[in-house]
């Protein structure tokens, strides 16, 4: 019943920009943080943003300017706009709730996860 379905990502050219997002269903997920990872190939999971429930915002350096993140007043969505992308940006992307990871491989075995989708950049 617990469901995350996760949609958006596809393939883009240098500098165009791409909206991921994830809807929450089958539990409630409260006043908990959410999150945005990605991994690449040959990388772990990388922390790329996280909002609070009062709305606070985290971004990685490498993409701060670039990506935003938002919710839904329920907190049951949370979406990614993702701007001037660049190659380095490719990456399977995932939404995650509830409790945050670092290093290993995405998703992990704690939270809630997305399926991840793919965001691939080409020059």
């Amino acid at each position: 019943e617990e469901q995350v379905v996760q949609s958006g990502g596809g393939s883009v050219q240098a500098g165009e920009t791409l909206r991921l997002s994830c809807t929450y269903s089958g539990f409630t997920v409260g006043d908990a943080d959410m999150y945005w990872y990605r991994q690449a190939p040959g990388n772990v999971c990388e922390l790329v943003s996280r909002i609070s429930d009062d709305g606070d915002t985290y971004y990685s350096d490498s993409v701060k300017g670039r990506f935003t993140i938002s919710q839904g007043n329920t907190r049951n969505t949370v979406a990614l706009q993702m701007n001037s992308l660049k190659p380095e940006d490719t990456a399977v992307y995932y939404c995650a709730a509830g409790v945050y990871v670092s290093g290993g491989d995405c998703p992990a075995t704690v939270g809630y996860w997305g399926q991840g989708t793919q965001v691939t950049v080409s020059t």
